[in-house]
């Protein structure tokens, strides 16, 4: 049948400038609707894919190009529960991130924006747990959805329980009790018990047992660290084999709490960095982390800012005269004097091993400078020695001087605020600038020989 055999009459083509209201009849619903932007049906179906993701999650069964269009279309509020171990794309964690903080640097997690998102996720959890307050089961709940994915947690605050304000009374001496009342059976935060041992992949731990911005708000309750926090943190850290490096830093850590913790990481088969800077750990603390270098594996130790003194320092250069793991031991800022510098040159005469140690600011003399001379003709294995803000005076920087004369492996030697002669330091100078260029060249030749 051709066209003119038709008997229907011909379409009529309306006028929009004359036909107003028979025009409105065709006009669609949608002001913002055209023929050109009509959806084809695979648009329609992943749109109603994330529009309704919530209650049906398909993804897993959709083909790659459809995936990647689900991903950039859903909104980062969907829950958790949902979406943490279903999406693996990184584009999603990103936006969800970005999101949610406003500084974001993924190449401290690895390059991984799902990693960032969990653990600083995490991390705020913690950092804002009341004790007594917060329902341990918001931690509990999201330990099977950030498991896998946690790898650091550095909490920079753990908030003690809420307190009744105490009632002032003016008398003699009311300031000094309510400011150092330390009420112990109230006053224990977060229960890492019930968290380490579930995180399969933690290998750095750093945490801080004060309050952040407390301001005008300042009372010493909120800095302490109790004994059954440090008796359910040592059996925490104990069950997570994972763990690596532990941080615990401004936490009012003393002798005592400090042998309780370091009792239970005896035996721990991957701790390699263990850091109680900033603390209060004096002698017999120092004696416990000795045994502790002579049953683990330890590469570095950080004591600084501690109150360690000769006897402490004996301990731990008895236990590096024995050790053979240890590369870097930090004691800057305690109180050795040279009674504990002494011990600690003469330790190194024997280890074979340690390659940075920081003595800074710890009350030593000539004594040790001489000790340490000895230290740098035998010892070939010391790169980097700190012997800054001690006095050290002229006759202890000739001592270093003639040890350096025949060192060749030192790199780098601190001796600033020390009291030593410009001769002598501009000697060591020298020495260390020749070492640096020797290490330089054999690095150089090494690399050209492994190509």
């Amino acid at each position: 049948m051709t066209l003119t055999n038709l008997t229907s009459p011909p379409i009529k083509m309306l006028n929009p400038e004359t036909d107003h209201g028979k025009l409105r009849r065709i006009r669609a619903e949608d002001l913002e609707w055209s023929l050109v932007l009509v959806p084809s049906l695979t648009q329609l179906c992943l749109q109603h894919i994330v529009e309704n993701f919530k209650d049906n999650p398909i993804f897993e069964e959709l083909l790659p190009e459809h995936q990647a269009s689900v991903l950039e279309n859903l909104p980062p509020t969907l829950p958790l529960s949902i979406t943490a171990n279903l999406i693996s794309d990184e584009s999603y964690w990103k936006r969800y991130c970005q999101s949610r903080w406003k500084m974001c640097d993924a190449s401290e997690y690895g390059h991984s924006w799902k990693r960032m998102f969990f653990e600083r996720h995490l991390e705020n959890i913690i950092e804002h747990f009341v004790p007594d307050l917060t329902d341990s089961k918001l931690v509990l709940e999201f330990v099977p959805l950030c498991k896998e994915y946690v790898k650091r947690l550095r909490i920079s605050q753990l908030l003690p329980p809420i307190k009744e304000p105490h009632t002032f009374e003016e008398r003699d001496g009311a300031d000094s009790v309510s400011d150092f009342s330390t009420d112990e059976t109230s006053m224990d935060h977060f229960d890492f018990q019930i968290l380490l041992n579930k995180l399969n992949n933690l290998e750095e731990l750093q945490l801080v047992y004060g309050v952040k911005n407390c301001g005008m708000n300042f009372q010493w309750h909120l800095f302490q660290f109790t004994i059954r926090d440090c008796q359910s943190l040592a059996e925490a850290v104990k069950s997570c084999k994972s763990l690596k490096v532990l941080r615990i830093h401004r936490s009012n850590i003393e002798d005592e709490k400090c042998r309780r913790l370091v009792s239970h990481l005896l035996d721990h088969p991957s701790l390699s960095e263990l850091d109680l800077s900033h603390n209060l750990i004096g002698d017999r603390g120092a004696r416990a982390i000795g045994k502790l270098l002579n049953s683990s594996c330890l590469k570095t130790l950080n004591l600084y800012d501690n109150w360690v003194g000769g006897q402490g320092a004996q301990a731990l250069a008895h236990a590096l005269s024995k050790n053979t793991s240890l590369v870097s031991l930090n004691l800057r800022l305690n109180q050795l004097g040279d009674e504990g510098g002494q011990a600690i040159a003469q330790a190194l005469l024997k280890n074979q091993t340690l390659v940075n140690l920081q003595l800074g600011a710890n009350e030593m003399t000539e004594p040790t400078a001489t000790a340490f001379s000895q230290v740098l003709v035998q010892n070939t294995t010391l790169r980097n020695l700190n012997l800054s803000c001690n006095k050290l005076g002229v006759d202890g920087g000739k001592a270093l001087e003639e040890g350096m004369s025949h060192n060749s492996s030192l790199l780098e030697c601190d001796v600033r605020l020390t009291e030593i002669s410009l001769e002598s330091e501009d000697c060591i100078r020298k020495v260390l600038c020749t070492n640096q260029d020797k290490a330089q060249r054999e690095h150089t030749q090494d690399t050209a020989n492994t190509k």
